[in-house]
């Protein structure tokens, strides 16, 4: 959902300080804990990326890969992709990765994120258009060049 490691692992200590918090007040069935933390990781994540000064986006670091193509296929392609999710608010990328990545349904991401479904549906197809726009106007070069990434190979 961030995008990057270390906001990843700073959303992921914030959810587990929300859980030591309520820890006398949860439901510590199986799927209470779950459901707890799912949510405060989900608005954890949200909260982080309000903040002004993580408005920044931090540089990608150079990963040296091995000489095989499918591989490097694989991975300028996630790059693209993770260059393009970084562009989309906060809660139209909350909504697309956990709609497409996480596989959520509409009410599962709405409960997450304690929002209406409604604003699920809307959110998520905000967020698609803004991806396909992205590939479709700058294409797959173009538009890792307008992200600022290494165009795909």
């Amino acid at each position: 959902m961030t995008g990057d490691w270390q906001l990843a692992a700073d959303a992921t200590q914030e959810a587990l300080l929300r859980m030591y918090v309520a820890w006398p007040r949860l439901d510590r069935s199986s799927s209470g804990l779950h459901t707890y933390a799912r949510r405060a990781l989900i608005s954890a994540t949200i909260d982080q990326l309000r903040r002004p000064w993580r408005r920044e986006r931090p540089e990608e670091l150079d990963v040296d890969i091995p000489d095989r193509t499918r591989l490097e296929e694989e991975v300028s392609d996630r790059a693209l992709l993770r260059a393009a999710l970084r562009r989309l608010p906060p809660r139209q990328r909350a909504c697309v990765v956990l709609r497409y990545f996480e596989q959520f349904s509409v009410n599962e991401t709405a409960e997450a994120m304690s929002c209406d479904p409604g604003t699920v549906k809307s959110q998520t197809a905000r967020g698609l258009a803004t991806l396909r726009d992205i590939f479709e106007e700058y294409g797959r070069a173009d538009a890792a060049a307008l992200m600022g990434e290494e165009a795909p190979r």
